[in-house]
This record gives C-alpha cells, structure tokens and sequence, in this order.
C-alpha cells in the first residue's frame, strides 16, 4: 500500500537524499535516488518504480556488488521492511535497487502472480541497468556496480513471500543471479491456495485437487483488486478491461473457479496448470544461483513443506542451496531477537547474520565466510537455534488403536471402530482467522464433539522434540463419499483434516502454530498417506500427543454433503503416526 516514504520519495525527484541509516558503528552513508524504468513484460509495456541506494565512496573506480529487491503482496518499495532491505544493505557496502513489483506502488500492469514471463523478465530489464546495459528513463546509468563480464552484474537477490518468489522467478529467465535470500514464500501456488496433503507426486503436488484455503485466497484477491483505489494510477497497464480489475485474466479465473467449490476435472486441470505455470515448482531445474531459503514456522499461507520441496529440488540438481526456519512467518510468530528489518538487526540476528554471509560469500567472493550449516530451525524451548545436517527423517512411530489411544507398539492396538459425522457448516477451527486482521479476537482452536477424531499416548515419560513434518497412513471406510467420488468431479471426494495436539497435563490443548493438513482423499477404499505441515516443537515430559482428523475447518471448503467417516483398527491393521524426531537437549 502506497505510505508516506513512498510520497517523500516522489516529492525527491530532482535529487537524492543522504541518509545515515540506524546508528551502527559500522553504518556508512548512502543517497537514495527514485528512478523509473520502462521494460516489457509479458507482451505489455510497464512502468516500474524503484529506488537507487549508492553507498558514499562507490563509484566505477570503486565499484560494489548489488542487491535487487521487491515488495511482497499488496506492498511497494515504500513499506518499512521493503525499503529497510535497501538502506540495510547500502549500510554495508552493497549498491541496492529496490523496486515496487509489477501492478503495485506507483508501478504498472497486472498481478501476474510472480509469472517468470512476466514479473521475472521485468526484474531482468533491472539486471540490465545494474550491468550496464541500459539507463533508467532519466538517463541514470549505474557505472559502480562489480560485474562478472560484460553487462553481468554482480548481484543479488533478497525479499519476503511475493517478493521472495520473484526472486526464483528471475534466476530461471536470467542467469546472472549470483545468490537468492527468499524468505517466506510458495512452492505451488495450487497446493498453497488449495492443499492437499496425500498423494504427492512431487514434493507438495497432488494430482487430485485440494482444499480451498479460502480465507487466505480471497483475502489476497481483495487486497490485489483493491490496487487502483489504493494506489490511484492513470497508467492504462493497470487496469484488465476484460476480466478482473487489477489480476491478469488467468489468475482471475483461478481464484473464481476456487470459489465455486465444483472442480470438474477438465476446468480443474487448467486451474492447476496456470497456478503452478507460476510456481516455483515448474521452473526450478532452470535456476542455478545459490538460494539460502528462510521460512516462517508460524505460517498457515506457506508451510515449511513449501520451503522444503523446493530446498530438496535445488539440492538434487546440485544448486547450492542451505535453509533456515524462522520462528515467524505469514501468522506471526516474531520472538525478540530474531531477524527484524525494520529494526536493523543484521548483525545479532541468527538469520541477519547467515544472509550476509551468503552475500559476503557470493557476492563479494569470500570463500572464507561461514554460511552456516545446511538447515537451522528455531526453537522455543531454549535459546538459540538447531541444525542439522539435512531435514531430519521420520524416527519414532505411534499406532492408531481402536479404543482411541495412540500406543508405541502394534501388538498393543485394541480391535475397535469409531466413527464421525460432518455438518454442513464447519465444526472445527485451527488456523488462525481474518479476525485479528480488523481487530476482533481469533478463538482458540476448537473441535466439535461428534465431528472429529482424536487418539491420545499415554504421558510422555521424557521430551519429545519434533523437528519436521509428520505423516500418517490412514484408511477410512465412508459409503457416501465411495458412491460419488467417481462422478469427474474432484469436490464429490471425501475431505478430512489432520492435525496433532500437545495435551498439557491439567488438559490444556495446544496446535502447534495453529497448522492444519487438509485432505482431499483420491480413493476412500484405499489407504493413503497424509503428510501434516513441518513443525518444530517439544512435546514436554508429562505431556501427551492426540494425533486428529476432523471433518472440517473454518478455514477451508470442506465436504459437499454429509459423508460420515469410520476408521477400524486392528493389530494386522491399523493407522500409523510417524514423526521426525530429534535428540533431546
């Protein structure tokens, strides 16, 4: 949303600003120069607005690496963490270009939701300025910046969600990224607005068509069709005559096919299509440069399943690639100490910190800087955090027996049946809602009796740390949902949502980062496999585990029609709760 920084900008035209930044001892100062470009994009031209951070003493005798950033959804250059990027970075010594992504801010066209034909070839018309390649329209050049060879700068990238997603967007249409930091953001746009967590064929994707994740989805629609009242532009690019007012036409239809709840397949497939054509997941094997990927912990938008799909795609083709797991994300989560743009925190923050090492590594070429290990996670129970050498496998499994309990060995499972019913309205609520975002309360995560259920361990006779996503083999036996689930289209398929608990000895229930997994399940008379969101968390001695299924959650579409759901365990046969855990201390 356009702030006061980004009229102050405007208003600055005529010449740059000397700014000194937060009083670091090592903070040098830097102008600030508001320059517009003219690229193409997608077959339209667009104004892009930006801002030029030059560190005093940079100059083509003395030249500095550069770093490109972008706002994330609904945001410009002119948002506190957006601009802070700049003038962090600037402190240090790096050249930075910061830039209002395409149909936001003062600049224009559509929302194409990151599209690398699109919003990557428009951050690629930058890269050009940086090497020398092109001017700014006033005629600007940028004749300090440390290049590779001719017209490749040396440059990196670095922003958070929809800026961070770009960022992978850009390394597959240009080669000349030399390092990525994205923070917080997408795999596939088709799992993380309408997830489904079984039957992956590759890291999150699912041929069957999840769960409409509506609140969020809807929520950024409103914020993108918002755009030209909050950001009044008489740029034509802006505004899609045809089909929505500010999103290209194909993303439009996405979000409205999503609304309708009927997914046939020949529709859902081109929804799908066009969801990961802008993902991450359908370009990765064309990016090269080093990626240090950040994700928030507390997420409900992008999980940390997101991050590791693309962390482990990276590493197969040998990008170099290493991950942090922050405690905040998208629904919160910020502890004190933990990075904090706005406040500077670079050097004492555990991410601060690991970002300009893999700048100072990549970017200035100092092999000897320490990028730290292959994967850091937060941790809340003691200061500091974890590593590990890769994402901890599935250690320690419990069993689903028939009398609700949730037992270590096989032979301990009770022969047994239960049962549960949906309503028409949702009974359950796990993430956190809209409600806090105009100032109501969020109630606690609740399940309605009769509508979910729960299997619980006995208390935990010493910590449990998890460090990861759990998974469950599950089979169901529901008539209803047999009956139809074969009639072509894919919301007559049984819905169900998995979660685990921490059950505090006086009875307490807490859902870890209110995360939930929701499931479309492909084939009700088969088992399936649910992969629940990444977690990191102790499970303290005297504790005790539930592992949940519940019918529905207020967050998400959910069953068309009432389809009860009956889960038989026996020792020959019986669910599974599998968990990542690690060493205790």
């Amino acid at each position: 949303m356009r702030g006061p920084l980004a009229a102050f900008a405007g208003a600055a035209l005529a010449a740059p600003l000397v700014l000194a930044g937060p009083a670091h001892a090592e903070a040098a100062p830097y102008t600030v120069t508001p320059l517009t470009f003219t690229v193409e994009a997608g077959g339209r031209t667009c104004a892009v607005d930006a801002d030029l951070y030059r560190p005093a003493g940079v100059d083509a005798d003395r030249p500095a690496p550069a770093v490109l950033a972008t706002n994330g959804f609904g945001g410009s250059k002119a948002d506190g963490s957006t601009d802070a990027i700049g003038k962090a970075l600037a402190e240090r010594g790096y050249v930075g270009l910061v830039y209002s992504g395409l149909g936001f801010g003062e600049s224009g066209c559509l929302i194409t939701l990151d599209d690398p034909a699109v919003d990557g070839r428009a951050a690629s018309e930058l890269l050009d300025f940086l090497g020398g390649l092109r001017t700014a329209d006033d005629g600007t050049r940028a004749d300090y910046v440390t290049r590779d060879a001719e017209g490749d700068p040396r440059v990196g990238m670095i922003g958070g969600s929809y800026g961070g997603a770009v960022q992978l967007a850009t390394a597959a249409v240009d080669p000349r990224v030399d390092a990525l930091v994205p923070l917080i953001t997408w795999n596939d746009l088709g799992y993380a607005l309408a997830p489904n967590n079984t039957g992956a064929r590759t890291g999150v994707t699912s041929d069957t068509p999840g769960v409409f994740k509506w609140q969020w989805a809807n929520g950024f629609y409103l914020i993108g069709e918002g755009q030209p009242l909050l950001n009044p532009s008489l740029d034509p690019s802006r505004i899609n005559r045809l089909d929505c007012l500010h999103f290209a036409t194909r993303a439009c239809e996405t979000i409205r096919l999503l609304n309708t709840g009927r997914y046939p397949a020949e529709k859902t497939e081109r929804m799908l299509a066009y969801a990961r054509s802008v993902s991450p997941v359908s370009y990765l094997d064309k990016v090269k440069a080093p990626t240090l990927i950040v994700q928030g912990q507390a997420d409900t938008l992008f999980n940390l399943n997101e991050a590791t799909a693309t962390y482990r795609t990276l590493k197969a083709q040998g990008t170099e690639a290493k991950m942090i797991w922050q405690s905040w994300g998208h629904s919160g989560g910020q502890v004190p100490g933990e990075l904090d743009l706005s406040q500077g925190n670079l050097e004492t923050s555990h991410v601060g910190q690991r970002v300009l090492a893999w700048f100072d590594r990549h970017l200035r070429g100092n092999t000897a800087a320490d990028t730290g290990p292959a994967l850091s996670y937060y941790r809340d129970w003691r200061s500091g955090y974890g590593t590990a050498a890769d994402v901890p496998a599935l250690s320690r499994s419990f069993h689903l027996s028939g009398d609700g309990a949730l037992v270590d060995n096989r032979s301990q499972v009770v022969r047994g049946s239960r049962q549960y019913t949906n309503w028409l309205v949702p009974t359950s609520h796990s993430e956190s809602s809209i409600a806090p975002l105009v100032g109501l309360p969020d109630p606690a995560p609740y399940d309605t009796k009769g509508t979910y259920l729960g299997w619980r361990t006995e208390p935990l006779a010493a910590p449990l740390d998890v460090v990861g996503a759990p998974k469950a083999t599950l089979k169901v036996v529901s008539p209803k949902a047999e009956r139809v689930q074969n009639s072509g289209d894919a919301s007559d398929k049984l819905v169900l949502f998995a979660k685990v608990y921490d059950i505090a000895p006086d009875g307490g229930r807490t859902l870890v980062n209110r995360l939930v997994s929701p499931v479309r399940v492909p084939d009700v008379t088969r088992p399936f496999t649910v992969e629940l969101p990444g977690i990191v968390h102790r499970y303290e001695k005297g504790h005790r585990l539930e592992f949940v299924i519940a019918a529905s959650d207020t967050a998400y579409f959910g069953n068309r029609g009432i389809k009860p759901v009956t889960v038989v365990s026996t020792p020959e046969d019986t669910g599974v709760l599998e968990l990542p855990v690690v060493p205790a201390g």
